[in-house]
């Protein structure tokens, strides 16, 4: 396994306990990959450039990135550079759950929440923060500064999975804060009725905003790994049932694959990126995710 693969992988990453060195081992993992992989074009080495495209100005084509990829680029302008971003995050208890994973749902989106902070912020974007549980608990306005990275890294580090959740009212409370065309990057299990929730996304789509939705699940959970009876527990509610696992193993991940499905068909119709992830998975999806939809927008 290479070091770049090593840097992406949660059970490594746990061994890291401060949430800066976490989020730099990311990136650096995952800035590696790149260079070795078809994606290299949308290195941060290239972030501040375009492909060419008939009507440019062939006085702005950069000739030293030329030379590198043998391609066209030019520099973007100042004003087609700079996305601000909003990390929102979840911050229900079920979010604290973990079966056998080093790392619980919300460890998980933390750091990922982390590592694309330190991707924004090395690209001069502005990025602010977001938590919620059956409202707004916190926001940080966004900003494009080096200490900014501190400060949300400091704020998420002091965060812990309590309480319930109402993830559409949060959403809708977020969009009211927006003041300017934003991306909104959503950690959530969503573990929550889908049609206020999908509602309360297609309102930010309307308004305007580019959303990345990762739906972060435990391994566990997504792969119901449990035999003869288990005692479930809502982490929100306290409520018990016993169940015979493997009764219900096969409905249970019928339910699943249709809950994923429903998400995944409604937020593409509506271009909003809906990523699935799961605590056992490299952190570089998302952050993939993320530099597609920047290189999108321009």
């Amino acid at each position: 396994m290479s070091t770049a693969e090593q840097y992406l992988k949660p059970e490594v990453i746990n061994q890291i306990k401060r949430l800066d060195l976490r989020a730099q081992f990311v990136v650096k993992g995952f800035l590696q990959g790149l260079h070795s992989s078809p994606f290299h074009g949308f290195s941060v080495e290239f972030s501040e450039h375009r492909r060419y495209t008939v009507g440019d100005d062939p006085n702005d084509i950069d000739w030293l990135v030329y030379a590198k990829t043998d391609k066209y680029y030019v520099k973007k302008f100042e004003a087609e550079t700079n996305i601000t971003g909003y990390l929102v995050m979840d911050l229900s208890e079920s979010m604290g759950y973990t079966y056998r994973q080093d790392l619980t749902k919300f460890d998980y989106a933390i750091c990922l929440a982390a590592s694309l902070g330190y991707l924004m912020i090395h690209q001069q974007d502005p990025v602010g923060l977001v938590t919620f549980g059956e409202k707004i608990q916190g926001s940080l306005a966004p900003r494009s500064k080096r200490t900014q990275l501190s400060t949300i890294l400091s704020q998420l580090s002091k965060l812990s999975p309590t309480g319930r959740t109402d993830i559409a009212r949060s959403l809708a409370q977020t969009a009211a804060l927006l003041k300017h065309r934003s991306l909104l990057m959503i950690f959530s299990d969503l573990l929550a009725d889908p049609d206020p929730v999908l509602q309360a996304l297609m309102q930010l789509r309307h308004a305007g905003h580019d959303v990345i939705l990762f739906h972060v699940l435990d391994e566990a959970e997504v792969r119901f790994p449990f035999h003869g009876m288990v005692e479930m527990i809502d982490p929100e509610t306290g409520d018990k049932i016993a169940v015979d696992a493997d009764g219900m193993r096969d409905d249970y991940l019928s339910e699943l694959e249709s809950f994923r499905r429903r998400y995944k068909e409604k937020c593409s119709r509506a271009r909003i990126d809906y990523v699935e992830l799961d605590t056992s998975m490299p952190f570089d999806k998302a952050l993939l995710e993320y530099l597609l939809m920047r290189q999108a927008r321009f």
